[in-house]
């Protein structure tokens, strides 16, 4: 599923969002299609558990661009543990998880993501 800027900022504020988008850079070695899960949910990553396990850090440095003038969303990347630009032009909606309440996101973490191994 394709989504506006707009839409895709709105669906990573309250949720962890499977998805998948072509690389803005060829990396040799790399595929150019890249899979993330990621969030922009606040109360999740600001949590003591998002502090804890998913190493998040309240950015310190603010851009020096305008990522909508790009179509491009920042969302925290939950496996890179760091903020990544998705190009929503290439960006398509695999599966959303909700993030609200908390203990939603947690379990499905707990039963799926956490015992992933990396080729998955």
């Amino acid at each position: 599923m394709h989504l506006s800027t707009t839409g895709l900022m709105q669906l990573l504020h309250k949720n962890v969002v499977e998805l998948r988008f072509t690389r803005r850079h060829f990396k040799e070695g790399f595929k150019m299609q890249r899979r993330m899960l990621c969030t922009n949910d606040a109360t999740l990553l600001l949590s003591e558990a998002g502090k804890k396990i998913l190493n998040y850090t309240v950015p310190t440095q603010s851009r020096k661009y305008n990522p909508a003038a790009k179509s491009l969303v920042s969302a925290y990347d939950i496996f890179m543990q760091q903020y990544r630009m998705i190009d929503v032009r290439t960006c398509d909606v695999i599966a959303v998880i909700p993030s609200q309440p908390p203990e939603k996101w947690w379990e499905y973490f707990n039963n799926k993501v956490i015992n992933m191994s990396a080729s998955q």
